[in-house]
């Protein structure tokens, strides 16, 4: 029995029906910033909340509501709950066999500023995870590295949330761009070259806004040659990857660049104080960089190597799992006729599963017209949390790990997840739910409302995409086709339009309520979400409004930039 999906449910008024749409939403902010749940509750209630919207609002029929939020729930625990699980394990393993030590040291030998130790673990190599994965795996592994390095958790979170924005319009292999093609008509191409004459302004900022965030003005101007050269390589092969090789490589090839530039500038450059957090014993001591020699004695180059090694099989692994034709092989999907990948293409067959969901699959209509699919899809093999898997497994023979401490281990970031993988499971059913009633499309349609104004607040769709799915490719998606209809209304260039939802998106990530959860769940802090989504919200307001002048003016005074 179909449903027909109704826009404006409350006197066939958009802007009302669009204030009914909005208090999920509200609901989730109230619930974290002022009265505090903890994350799970949190995210329990809102999803309460969003059904009864969807049902007695939007009349959604209340089996397709539950079945909606069965769907997202799934989705929650795979592939996005797996990741972290195996992240996270991964991560404990190196602290029980003592590799962590040795690879706290190797960064120290580098800089024991806190301030370039963001740089180097947050930013550059986070984005390098972001670009090979995507999925809540580079604010997992980056902020429990800096955890590890002496951290404050809560602010090893945050930083490492605000990091992210630069790469994740790129991110998974530039699966956000390559997946707005299909519902636009648009060429990925296209849209990655108009993203890579957005992000790059932002890339090349987000290095100094981390550390003026941490230390102030003052400290940061003395460190202005590392982030210099942290953010301007980056920006830069952001910008030449994105218009000239495509959408796939721009974060993978702009992390590395941004990685190794830093690190052989370090080598030549050290700033002339330490910065350390007033929490530490020796905040108050400013002492000249002196101590690296005896870092580097106390290991070797092989024993630093093999430190590292968890974290490079973790690299070489997922970026495997990203790359074509493997891919669509683990998934069981490859067409060719290679043996080897054939042979995988059968074992990804059979763990691949995707199943119709009950009322649901093909029996709403939505805006085109047409019916929406509905499945849930499993990818055991496929999943990046796999990739991880496997590299935890080989982690366990090289740094000589018990089989018993091996399960042991296992089994207390399971249950130290519970919570948080709890959390992540009914957001995303919120956000599925969100999306299947039509809640989604009523605050889009408010927005494509604005006229001349829509190039202004163009990335503010994508921002509110990605605060509901936790996605930029979800976003995408949800917001392509409207982004599009709207900017020819408008006399707004489309790829342009495509790509500040792509760009807003990416400011939104670190108030989403499945990276909050993740991003607690890495450190230790479940129950602490409410503290992390305080901290970071005032900063995604900051960048969205910095994407949103960008856009404005390329729009009109800097049309030239588009391609």
């Amino acid at each position: 029995m179909t449903w027909t999906q109704n826009f404006t449910p409350i006197i066939d008024n958009l802007v009302v029906s669009s204030i009914a749409a909005l208090i999920p939403i509200i609901y989730f902010f109230w619930a974290l910033t002022i009265k505090r749940m903890k994350g799970y509750i949190a995210g329990l209630t809102t999803l309460l909340v969003a059904l009864a919207v969807a049902v007695f609002v939007y009349g959604m029929p209340a089996g397709k509501a539950v079945m909606s939020a069965s769907q997202g729930a799934v989705y929650g625990l795979l592939p996005i709950g797996w990741i972290i699980i195996t992240s996270v394990f991964l991560y404990k393993m190196t602290i029980k066999s003592g590799q962590f030590n040795i690879i706290r040291s190797s960064v120290l030998s580098l800089t024991e500023d806190r301030r370039l130790q963001a740089l180097l673990v947050a930013f550059s190599f986070g984005a390098f995870l972001e670009g090979a994965a995507g999925f809540g795996a580079p604010v997992a592994i980056s902020a429990a590295l800096l955890v590890g390095l002496g951290f404050n958790p809560l602010y090893a979170a945050g930083i490492c949330l605000i990091a992210n924005t630069a790469p994740v319009a790129f991110g998974a292999v530039g699966i956000p761009i390559i997946a707005m093609e299909g519902p636009t008509g648009i060429a990925a191409m296209e849209i990655s070259k108009m993203v890579g004459r957005q992000l790059p302004f932002l890339s090349a900022f987000i290095p100094l806004y981390l550390i003026l965030i941490m230390t102030g003005w003052k400290r940061s101007l003395e460190v202005m040659p590392a982030i210099l050269v942290s953010g301007l390589s980056f920006a830069i092969t952001q910008y030449f990857s994105s218009n000239f090789l495509g959408p796939e490589l721009p974060d993978i090839l702009s992390a590395l660049v941004s990685l190794f530039a830093l690190a052989i500038f370090l080598k030549f450059w050290k700033p002339k104080t330490i910065f350390r957090f007033a929490s530490e014993e020796t905040a108050a001591a400013v002492e000249p960089l002196d101590d690296s020699v005896e870092v580097e004695k106390r290991y070797t180059k092989w024993q630093i190597f093999h430190a590292w090694s968890p974290f490079l099989l973790l690299t070489l692994f997922i970026t495997i799992w990203g790359m074509n034709p493997i891919k669509p092989a683990l998934s069981g999907h490859y067409e060719g006729d290679n043996m080897l990948l054939s042979g995988i293409n059968e074992i990804g067959k059979l763990l691949t599963f995707q199943i119709e969901v009950p009322s649901l699959h093909n029996e709403i209509i939505g805006s085109n017209g047409l019916p929406i699919a509905a499945f849930f899809k499993i990818e055991l093999l496929g999943a990046a949390g796999t990739a991880i898997l496997l590299a935890a497994i080989v982690t366990k023979f090289i740094a000589h790990i018990s089989t018993k401490v091996f399960f042991s281990t296992f089994a207390e970031a399971m249950k130290e997840l519970a919570k948080p993988i709890l959390m992540i499971s009914s957001v995303v059913a919120f956000a599925y739910v969100t999306n299947a009633s039509g809640m989604s499309t009523t605050l889009g349609m408010t927005l494509a409302k604005s006229g001349d104004l829509f190039p202004f607040f163009a990335p503010v769709l994508g921002w509110l995409g990605v605060f509901i799915t936790g996605s930029d490719t979800s976003a995408n998606l949800l917001f392509g086709s409207l982004q599009k209809v709207t900017a020819l209304k408008v006399g707004m260039e489309p790829v342009l339009a495509l790509a500040a939802n792509s760009s807003g998106g990416v400011t939104g990530k670190m108030i989403s309520p499945q990276s909050i959860a993740i991003a607690c769940a890495a450190v230790g802090l479940a129950g602490r979400e409410s503290e992390l989504l305080r901290f970071t919200i005032k900063h995604s307001l900051f960048l969205l409004l910095l994407v949103c002048i960008i856009t404005f003016l390329q729009n009109g005074v800097l049309s030239w930039m588009i391609p």
